[in-house]
């Protein structure tokens, strides 16, 4: 094979994707024209009967995610699977990195993070088989297993953490048993008292701490260089087994010269002690998770098919299952309250500190505590399904993506290791050529070696991260990634979607104004026309009459305008001036009889007949939540430009504006312009954050730069936002944004200190200013320090 296409040979990697949707040749051939159309696919080839495609590529040019996106960009769905592992055996960034550098190149996998601070992977499946995932991370040199139950494997986790701490605690404790009396004689030397350990003795004591304590580094430096590569460990091993290994040689062969026991053992029993510590404040970082997994209880209290309780374990409940809650116990189970009245503490869970009354047809939330009364829930949602579930899975998520940043740090990590490696023989033939000696060489070569750090660069963004999506998730934030938090660095402007963020959102009728005939009969008419409509206007309308509705044939709604139907063999139109307009009303004698209620920050709708006219004219309106204007004043004080975006017409939704006091409004706006809205925004330099709650914000919600949503609202929102507040709180907005910055600004300082660390600590030791016990100190102290850094986050307060 000629060298240039073996070159392309051994570069070009090929996956075969499933494909759903396509229906015909031209579906196939589709997605074909546009896969070859993307930079660095070599060869695509889409099969209809197997519904598959399958791509040649060059992975420098183009990832398999990018693929599979370009696929469902045409209208197609490529199936995938998320898989979560648990990883033991990572030790520093090197060695996340080889093991996304595996599993990028396995068949069948689009996407797959590594988290180093909680030793999970996150891996997108296509088509490959969750074994083979595994198989690839062993091969990388670490044991990996498949997390099937999320809650089960947190508290094995949590169990198997705690027994950890306990061994290395007992490793760390025999180092320095063994290496107190190696500097007891160092310390009796340099003050000059006639007291020495043996030349044998230190050889034996050293000798345990090296390969006894010191063993938990040679196992993965070993698994490191058979997968070819290497790791924190290996230089470790290289640094310690040198000196060690210098000082035996003297000892058992009778040669004179100085011994460096005490400083290999002092430089394992320093890192390891550092270990320790970077370990229990690692285990501040999952604190989010494990208390969410605490809410939900062990059992529920069901009522059997003979009305009798029964008691049966939490996860068996099934929906409609009718649940009994007894007074201070948690609720087991999202529901629907139906019997009793209650009120209930939901703080960790939505950050509402006050307890909130539940009666007959209230929602209630798996993992509330119980207040006063007791009362019985038909189950909703269960398991995956519950909104506990959700949160969990959602911070999960947030805690396992990775920061553009880290894209940097991974670049960093994967050659950090071979650089210090050379970076120490440089060291060692520089002190041989100007005439130190070999053995002066060596010691700072070693010294190089021990206190290079890429624990600290691995640990920076993903602590970090842990700690602030955690601190949001307890004050009722759910951030979806962490690309939201760092594009919540440059916001510049916040839209609102009035209804339902900004204001209660539940429309009250205030006035009727018929043309002429009975108040009570023309309302009638109006809410049979709109009982087949979700609108909050036409359920505002239903719910003030009490009469029996006439049926509605014809029924069709106009979004953003209103809507039409027959009722009685009567065509009846209602809306606002855009759908006057189109049944040729007059816009003069609208603005006659609405200007009034307008001003007073109603919104008016009409009312028409075929064939007759204006039959009269309805005025709704809404009040603003509590918190809202005090929510507004915030994020102005925070600099930013906020804007409120309603359908209303421009004169009600100004009145309403000064009230909150919103200086910009965009009125009149239907369903489908506001994603428009949005982007008019961005074209003049804007970065936006929208906030909403309806199923028409989606688009809005998707094109902003951050898309906010209130938990009160449709899922469809919520599932399109990047970021989710757990209860319909205004201020949660200004938090939100808050704690994205405050986290990120904690991943430049790590950065900042684990980059400038090694900056300054590499040269210095070249240069030989410090001995290796000192590399080892101050190595061992840099990863604990980048992790006690982010733990300050869970400092953070709402409102701060």
């Amino acid at each position: 094979m000629p060298d240039e296409a073996l070159h392309t040979a051994l570069e070009t990697k090929h996956i075969s994707l499933p494909v759903e949707g396509m229906t015909c040749a031209s579906c196939s051939s589709r997605i074909e024209r546009q896969l070859k159309k993307l930079e660095g696919v070599l060869d695509a080839s889409v099969n209809l009967t197997l519904e598959t495609a399958d791509v040649h590529f060059d992975p420098g040019q183009i990832r398999a995610r990018d693929i599979k996106e370009s696929i469902e960009k045409t209208g197609f769905i490529v199936p995938e699977r998320i898989v979560e592992l648990s990883i033991e055996g990572m030790t520093c960034a090197s060695c996340s990195a080889r093991i996304e550098k595996q599993l990028d190149i396995l068949p069948g996998v689009s996407d797959a993070s590594v988290n180093l601070a909680d030793e999970t992977a996150r891996v997108v499946l296509t088509h490959a088989r969750p074994a083979s995932v595994v198989r690839a991370i062993q091969k990388a040199g670490f044991e990996a297993t498949i997390i099937e139950d999320v809650e089960a494997f947190g508290a094995e986790d949590a169990k198997k953490d705690q027994q950890r701490l306990q061994k290395d605690f007992v490793n760390l404790a025999f180092a320095a048993a063994l290496t107190i009396p190696l500097w007891a004689d160092m310390i009796a030397g340099m003050m000059g008292f006639d007291w020495t350990l043996s030349r044998m003795s230190q050889l034996i004591l050293a000798t345990a701490v090296q390969f006894g304590a010191g063993l938990r580094f040679y196992v993965p430096a070993f698994k490191a260089v058979r997968a070819g590569s290497g790791n924190m460990d290996l230089l470790v091993v290289l640094g310690t087994t040198a000196a060690w290994g210098l000082s035996a040689t003297r000892v058992i062969q009778g040669l004179e010269g100085h011994l460096y026991f005490e400083g290999a053992a002092t430089v394992i029993t320093l890192i390891l002690f550092g270990r320790f510590l970077e370990s229990r404040a690692k285990r501040g970082t999952t604190g989010a998770i494990r208390a969410l997994m605490k809410l939900r209880p062990d059992t529920a209290r069901v009522i059997s098919e003979d009305g009798e309780e029964v008691e049966i374990p939490a996860s068996a409940v099934k929906t409609g299952d009718v649940v009994v809650i007894r007074p201070g116990e948690r609720v087991p189970v999202d529901g629907e309250v139906i019997q009793g009245e209650t009120d209930m503490n939901e703080s960790l869970i939505t950050g509402e500190s006050l307890p909130v009354a539940k009666a007959v047809g209230d929602d209630v939330i798996g993992g509330a505590i119980n207040g006063d009364g007791m009362v019985r829930v038909r189950a909703t949602r269960v398991g995956e399904a519950s909104t506990l579930a959700e949160i969990i899975q959602s911070v999960q998520n947030a805690q396992s993506s990775k920061a553009p940043v880290q894209k940097l740090v991974d670049n960093i990590a994967a050659i950090f290791v071979p650089v210090v490696i050379l970076i120490a023989l440089a060291t060692w033939g520089g002190w041989v050529l100007v005439g130190a000696g070999w053995e002066v060489g060596m010691i700072n070569a070693v010294t190089v070696l021990v206190i290079a750090c890429p624990c600290a660069l691995g640990l920076a963004t993903p602590t970090a991260i842990m700690v602030g999506t955690g601190v949001a998730a307890k004050h009722g934030i759910l951030i979806k990634d962490a690309a939201a938090m760092e594009q919540a660095q440059g916001i510049s402007a916040v839209v609102f979607d009035k209804t339902g963020t900004l204001t209660e959102g539940q429309l009250k009728v205030k006035s009727v104004h018929p043309m002429g005939g009975d108040e009570a009969a023309f309302l009638n008419l109006v809410a049979s026309v709109q009982h087949g409509s979700e609108h909050p206007i036409a359920q505002a309308v239903l719910r003030s009459v009490e009469t029996k509705l006439s049926p509605v044939e014809a029924f069709k709604s106009h979004p953003g305008k209103g809507v039409e139907g027959v009722v009685e063999g009567r065509h009846i139109y209602i809306g606002n001036r855009a759908l006057m307009a189109e049944v040729g009303l007059n816009d003069v004698a609208l603005e006659d009889a609405s200007q009034g209620l307008e001003r007073r920050g109603n919104t008016v709708v009409w009312v028409v007949e075929v064939g007759k006219g204006m039959l009269g004219s309805i005025a709704v309106g809404d009040k603003p939540k509590p918190t809202a204007q005090a929510a507004v004043a915030e994020l102005e004080a925070m600099g930013l430009n906020t804007w409120m975006l309603t359908g209303d017409n421009r004169r009600s939704a100004e009145v309403m504006a000064e009230k909150l006091g919103v200086y910009n409004v965009m009125a009149e706006v239907l369903p489908d312009g506001k994603a428009d809205e949005v982007k008019r925004l961005q074209s003049v330099g804007h970065k936006v954050a929208m906030v909403g709650d309806g199923v028409n914000d989606a688009p809005a919600l998707a094109q902003a730069d951050i898309g906010i949503a209130m938990g009160t609202g449709s899922d469809v929102a919520m599932h399109t936002a990047t970021i989710t507040l757990m209860r319909g709180a205004p201020e949660l907005v200004a938090g939100a944004l808050k704690v994205s910055q405050a986290t990120l600004r904690k991943i430049r300082q790590n950065l900042f200190w684990a980059f400038i660390y090694n900056i300054i600590a590499l040269p210095l030791a070249a240069s030989g200013f410090l001995s290796p016990a000192i590399a080892g100190a101050a190595m061992a102290m840099s990863s604990v320090s980048v992790v006690t850094n982010s733990l300050l986050l869970k400092r953070w307060k709402l409102g701060e």
